[in-house]
C-alpha cells in the first residue's frame, strides 16, 4: 500500500476508506480551498484524561463506536488523592517558610497584624506568615562605614577628611521600626557630626596631632544624634585618616609642613641644651651661694673675734700701757718679718745699712713649687720688689722703728 494509505487489513471497508484520508501522522489532508475544520475538543479532554489515569491510577476512558464519552459524562479522575497531594504540597511550601534558625550573632523580631509581638533569641522557630512578619539581622557583627569630604576649619581652611565609623546594631526593634531608614540616619548623622567638629578645630590641629581627639569628638556627637533619632545603632569607634590639604594648595602645605618639623626640631634642640645648661647653672648658683654664707659667716666670726681680743687687749693696756705697746710691737714685727725672706743688718744710728739675701733658700723655695708642665716657677713678683726696694725707704722704716 502507499506511505499515505495507513490501516489494517483486519478492520472493515468504513475503517478502510476513512484511513484513506488521513496523513501518516493520523491527521485528515487539507481541503484544496486551504479551509480546515474546527479542531475536536472532546478528542482533546479524553486523550488528557487518559495520560492522567496512567499517573493517577484511574481507568482509561473507552470510546464508542460515535466517539462519545462515558455515560456519567466525566473524566474517571479520584478527586481525593489529588486534593491531598495538593494540600500537602501548600503545607510543605509554608513550613518552609514559617520555620527558621537564629544563629548565635542575630536576633529576630516578629510582627503580628503588622504589630511588635516579640524578639527572638538564638534557636529554632516558627512563625505564622501571612499573619507576621519577621525581621532578622546580624546583631554582633562590626559593620563601617567610610565618609570622605571637604571641611572647613575654625581658622578658615579647606581639608579633605577621611573618617571610618565602626557600628553595631545593638536593639534590633529600634533598628527595624523606630526608624525608617537607620542606615541612612547614620550617614547624615556622621556628616553633620564631622562638620561640627571640623568646624571648631583649626587646621594645624587636624593635620598633625589634633585627630584623635577629633575622633573622640565626633564619637560622642555621632552617639548623641543616633540616640535621639533611635536607629538602634551603636558607634564603637570612629577614625580619622590622615588628613591632607585640597589638592590645588597641596605644595604650599607641604611647605608649611616642613617649616613646621624644622620649628620643632630647634624647639627640641634648645630644650636639650637648656636641659644640660640649666642644671650646671643651678649647681654653681648654689655653690656661689653657699660660699658667700660660708665666707660671711667668717668674716663675722673674725670681726668678732677681733672685737673680743681688742677689749682684753684694751683692758691690758689701761693697766700696763708700755708693756703692752712693746708686746705689740714685738708680735707685729715677728708677723710681719716672718713672711719675708729678706733681712736687714744696720750699723749704729741707721748707717752702713747691708741687705742680705738668703739665695740658698729661695732657690730652694722655686724648686719646691714645679709647675704642671716641669718647668720651675719665677721668682715672686714681690720678693723682687723688696729686693730692689730703695735704700732710703729701708733707713726711714729702721729709724722709725729705733724711735719706737
Amino acid at each position: 500500500m502507499a506511505w499515505n494509505e495507513p490501516g489494517n487489513s483486519n478492520n472493515n471497508d468504513n475503517d478502510k476508506d476513512k484511513n484513506r484520508n488521513q496523513d501518516p501522522w493520523g491527521k485528515p489532508p487539507k481541503n484544496n480551498g486551504g479551509n480546515e475544520g474546527p479542531p475536536d475538543l472532546d478528542e482533546a479532554l479524553r486523550k488528557v484524561k487518559d495520560t492522567l489515569g496512567k499517573f493517577l491510577g484511574g481507568k482509561k476512558s473507552s470510546n464508542n463506536s460515535g466517539g462519545n464519552h462515558n455515560n456519567n459524562g466525566s473524566f474517571g479522575l479520584p478527586i481525593l488523592p489529588i486534593a491531598l497531594i495538593i494540600i500537602i504540597g501548600i503545607v510543605g511550601v509554608w513550613l518552609s517558610k514559617a520555620v527558621y534558625i537564629v544563629d548565635q550573632q542575630e536576633q529576630a523580631i516578629i510582627l503580628r497584624f503588622g504589630k511588635y509581638y516579640e524578639t527572638v533569641n538564638p534557636g529554632l522557630h516558627i512563625y505564622f506568615p501571612p499573619v507576621e512578619q519577621k525581621f532578622q539581622e546580624n546583631v554582633t557583627a562590626e559593620r563601617s562605614y567610610n565618609k570622605q569630604g571637604q571641611m572647613l576649619t575654625s581658622d578658615e581652611n579647606i581639608v579633605d577628611i577621611p573618617v571610618t565609623v565602626q557600628y553595631r546594631i545593638t536593639n534590633l526593634k529600634d533598628f527595624i521600626l523606630e526608624n525608617n531608614n537607620p542606615i541612612e540616619s547614620l550617614e547624615n548623622a556622621t556628616d553633620s557630626a564631622l562638620r561640627q567638629v571640623a568646624g571648631s578645630t583649626t587646621m594645624d590641629d587636624i593635620l598633625t596631632s589634633g585627630r584623635e581627639k577629633m575622633a573622640v569628638e565626633i564619637q560622642e556627637e555621632l552617639t548623641n544624634m543616633l540616640d535621639k533619632y533611635q536607629t538602634g545603632i551603636q558607634v564603637t569607634q570612629v577614625n580619622i585618616q590622615s588628613a591632607t590639604a585640597p589638592y590645588a594648595v597641596q605644595s604650599a602645605f607641604d611647605d608649611v609642613i616642613r617649616a613646621r618639623e624644622e620649628q620643632q626640631k630647634l624647639k627640641n634642640e634648645a630644650e636639650t641644651y637648656k636641659n644640660g645648661i640649666v642644671p650646671d647653672a643651678r649647681g654653681e648658683a648654689a655653690r656661689i651661694a653657699a660660699s658667700a654664707v660660708g665666707y660671711r659667716e667668717a668674716i663675722v666670726d673674725e670681726a668678732s673675734g677681733n672685737a673680743i681680743r681688742f677689749e682684753k687687749l684694751l683692758s691690758a693696756y689701761q693697766q700696763a700701757p708700755q708693756i703692752t705697746r712693746d708686746r705689740m710691737y714685738l708680735d707685729t714685727i715677728q708677723e710681719v718679718l716672718s713672711k719675708t725672706s729678706k733681712v736687714l743688718i744696720t750699723g749704729k744710728d741707721g748707717q752702713n745699712q747691708v741687705i742680705y739675701l738668703p739665695l740658698d733658700k729661695m732657690m730652694n723655695s722655686q724648686k719646691a713649687l714645679p709647675t704642671e708642665s716641669g718647668n720651675l716657677t719665677k721668682p715672686s713678683t714681690n720678693m723682687t720688689r723688696q729686693q730692689t726696694t730703695s735704700p732710703t725707704k729701708n733707713t726711714a722704716d729702721s729709724r722709725a722703728r729705733g724711735e719706737r
